[in-house]
């Protein structure tokens, strides 16, 4: 299972947190084993319920913990821990092996879990409703979360110009992408990351809602001069990347004479705490 290309959803359920990771490339959801098991066998120590059931399951040859893989989710601590995780017909097999009154309602908000899939490509509008009910969920304020969606259009809406210019190729997109960030930042997207101390998560979210507008007039200001310029290729795009970033880093200089500080923060959303490597081999 490639991580890089999932990522992590944090589910409700009678108001307990649920990890689930939803995976691009097979379209299936996978959910935290320990977590459910949590919530199913109301176990005080649900990590020592689980290290037993499973157990028990593999003399007993289940398939199920067999197709168990293993994936860093983010712990109540704040720091990355390999976790196991199943499918949601494999979690449906593990909650049977567990004697509890839990156990009907649960299966009942998996299979509605599986099923929200299916419901966004008949209705595009439940993602963009999801999606905001998720930001809701981590705690941005309204205000951030009208930003955030509103950006996410207008950079369609910059990609789509791009390509009309001839730019085709990713590293081409990341390219006039940087020329923008580093004209009212002073750093590139993957700087800027570094900065607040991310690793894969998306840069904008722990961005302060002033830092959002100012990546979102830097793009728009990219988007209105390419309107009007028309540039072809590679070169001439980013001459127009680095104009508009410069509007964006303007209005950033005029609000710090004004308020006397910087507004470009290392601080991220989630005050993300991180082991390294061999911190977490050594768990």
């Amino acid at each position: 299972m490639n991580q890089e290309k999932m990522y992590l959803i944090n589910k409700l359920f009678n108001n307990e947190t649920i990890r689930t990771v939803w995976d691009k490339d097979s379209e299936k959801y996978y959910i935290s084993v320990v977590d459910i098991v949590g919530v199913v066998s109301e176990s005080k120590d649900k990590q020592a319920y689980w290290r037993k059931l499973k157990q028990r399951l593999k003399e007993e040859g289940n398939e199920t913990v067999t197709n168990c893989h293993a994936l860093k989710l983010k712990a109540q601590d704040g720091k990355y821990r390999m976790t196991d995780v199943v499918d949601i017909e494999g979690m449906f097999r593990i909650i049977e092996s567990i004697p509890s009154k839990n156990a009907e309602p649960i299966k009942q908000w998996l299979a509605k879990l599986g099923s929200e899939r299916i419901d966004e490509t008949f209705d595009p509008s439940i993602a963009i409703q999801r999606s905001i009910d998720l930001y809701r969920t981590k705690g941005y304020n309204e205000n951030w979360i009208q930003k955030r969606i509103r950006g996410i259009q207008d950079r369609k809406t910059l990609t789509d110009i791009w390509m009309n210019g001839g730019i085709t190729e990713e590293f081409e997109y990341a390219i006039l992408t940087n020329e923008i960030y580093k004209e009212w930042s002073g750093m590139t997207a993957q700087e800027y990351k570094e900065y607040k101390g991310l690793r894969k998560e998306p840069l904008r979210d722990n961005m302060t809602d002033v830092e959002v507008a100012l990546a979102d007039l830097g793009e728009i200001a990219t988007r209105e001069i390419a309107k009007k310029k028309s540039p072809k290729g590679l070169k001439e795009n980013v001459d127009v990347a680095r104009r508009g970033g410069k509007i964006a880093g303007n209005a950033r200089k005029d609000l710090e004479n004004e308020i006397g500080e910087s507004v470009v923060t290392s601080n991220n959303a989630l005050k993300y705490e991180y082991m390294n490597e061999k911190e977490i081999e050594t768990k």
